[in-house]
């Protein structure tokens, strides 16, 4: 009768070892889940402005000789334009779901309302207040701390964004 005791010991020191593993993992993919979504989001948003649409930058200051420097940039890439949508962009992560492989078990997230309307397959999606608000907090934790890395790439409609920030830098 006193075998079983060291066996169950054994099991539940094995079980324990391996719930950090399983957090952090969820953790990892939340993280990298949330930062592909921003990235997406950001994406769409930045599609979406009219591209004919400029904004003036520069100094407003008249230059001794009388003129001024400023300049029009296009305004869907522009330093106020990609701020602006990274302090509301977030609130579009209420718009994901939680989906798992079955082979490995990864969480990915999906978004279960489509930008224009469209039918989505929902197969095996988890849409519920937690996933929701885990992935809101990632997402603003995410854009609070690399605002500058996101503007300088989207700024410059830089290539493979979300592999560069999302697989590199976060």
């Amino acid at each position: 009768m006193r075998g079983w005791i060291p066996a169950l010991l054994g099991l539940a020191l094995a079980l324990a070892s391996l719930l950090p593993t399983a957090g952090a993992r969820r953790s990892q993919d939340l993280h990298c889940g949330a930062c592909r979504a921003l990235v997406d989001e950001l994406e769409w948003e930045i599609s979406q402005v009219d591209p004919r649409k400029t904004i003036q930058m520069g100094s407003f200051r008249i230059n001794p000789d009388g003129s001024q420097s400023v300049v029009e940039v296009p305004y869907a890439r522009s330093e106020a334009h990609l701020t602006e949508l990274l302090e509301r962009v977030c609130e579009k992560m209420k718009e994901y779901g939680e989906k798992a492989d079955p082979n490995t078990h990864r969480k990915s997230y999906v978004r279960v309302i489509s930008h224009d309307g469209t039918k989505m397959d929902l197969s095996g999606v988890k849409f519920d207040g937690d996933v929701t608000s885990s992935l809101k907090f990632a997402c603003e934790s995410i854009a609070e701390e690399y605002e500058d890395e996101l503007i300088e790439f989207l700024s410059h409609e830089a290539e493979n964004v979300k592999d560069r920030l999302c697989s590199k830098r976060t």
